[in-house]
């Protein structure tokens, strides 16, 4: 085996076992961690979106409120 063909199979080998690590060989592997992070983060922005749109709506009521008994008096 030439010295070429050594240098091709440990970079493959290499490769497998970075490959591995990156999908998971049994357990998730890195790419599955991120996907999960992304999942997560994505979850919050739409529950903080959820919040804002709640409190926005509160604030509306309450300057209502406020407009309806300054106009009553």
């Amino acid at each position: 085996m030439t010295d070429f063909e050594q240098r091709v199979l440990a970079d493959l080998s290499t490769l497998k076992t970075e490959m591995r690590a990156l999908l998971g060989n049994g357990q998730p592997g890195r790419l599955r961690q991120m996907e999960q992070r992304v999942e997560k983060h994505e979850a919050m922005v739409q529950r903080a979106i959820g919040i804002a749109g709640l409190a926005g709506t509160a604030l509306t009521l309450v300057h209502l409120g406020i407009d309806y008994l300054r106009i009553r008096h």
